[in-house]
């Protein structure tokens, strides 16, 4: 899970622009590129799920943002409660990993 407005990546925007174009004012580029929104990341599968936050952002209010993950928890868990078991979830990730990074056209 993600929250709304988070975003996840293995380097920053700027490290990444300064690796590939030695050049800093590269990093709005660097950061479309590395798709690393909750949108991006729901769609590219990194993600299950993009847990809504309260108006303006998690931290405008604290009690909401964790209500909001709680519920998006508990939910989750309760769909793993329906699946196959131990077994089939841990070969449903190692699916989902391995297939992370390979180039689909």
């Amino acid at each position: 899970m993600v929250l709304e407005y988070g975003t996840y990546s293995v380097i920053s925007p700027e490290g990444c622009a300064s690796i590939l174009w030695k050049d800093g004012s590269k990093t709005e580029e660097a950061a479309a590129r590395l798709k690393m929104t909750a949108p991006d990341l729901l769609r590219l599968g990194v993600v299950d799920r993009v847990v809504e936050e309260p108006a303006g952002g998690a931290h405008q209010d604290y009690d909401d943002a964790a209500r909001k993950v709680e519920a998006a928890i508990v939910e989750a868990l309760r769909e793993l409660e329906t699946t196959g078991g131990a077994e089939d979830l841990v070969e449903d990730r190692y699916r989902r990993f391995r297939s992370m990074g390979a180039f689909v056209a």
